[in-house]
């Protein structure tokens, strides 16, 4: 092994280095030397065919699971307002914030047709801890006056 010291570019020093042969040492370097030859991939026959793999199936359980309970409720129709009103009405007196997705799965109404009527009783909350979330407008939120006066 050569060893140069170099300052600004030009050669000053040069040492000459030759490991201490020993017995370990070129065992360590055959070892390094058959690792660095070794084919990162090998093929390898087989003796019988392997059948631990999976069998493609057209369609799994729970694909057929959730298109049975889609078929189930059908598609969403529009109830009459007033019905939505109270079912979100009474909805909002259990909490007081719902996300969009909630609403929907408590008034099995089209998530447009949802949007319409909550843009009219409900303040959809973009910041703060309740993010992405509905709540009554104060001028319908009869229960918190309730409790006001209760104390």
């Amino acid at each position: 092994v050569s060893l140069f010291s170099l300052s600004n570019g030009v050669v000053v020093q040069r040492a000459e280095c030759r490991p201490a042969v020993s017995e370990s040492y070129m065992r360590l370097k055959r070892l390094q030397i058959e690792e660095s030859s070794k084919p990162a991939r090998l093929s390898q026959q087989l003796e019988k065919a392997v059948t631990s793999n999976y069998k493609p199936v057209a369609n799994h359980d729970y694909n057929r699971e959730y298109e049975r309970k889609k078929k189930e409720e059908g598609k969403r129709a529009r109830a009459d307002k007033q019905q939505v009103l109270d079912m979100l009405f009474s909805a909002f007196e259990k909490h007081q914030y719902y996300n969009i997705k909630d609403l929907v799965d408590i008034t099995k109404q089209p998530v447009t047709y949802l949007k319409e009527i909550l843009r009219d009783i409900g303040i959809y909350n973009v910041k703060g801890t309740h993010k992405n979330t509905w709540e009554l407008k104060p001028e319908y939120r009869h229960y918190q006056g309730e409790e006001k006066s209760d104390e």
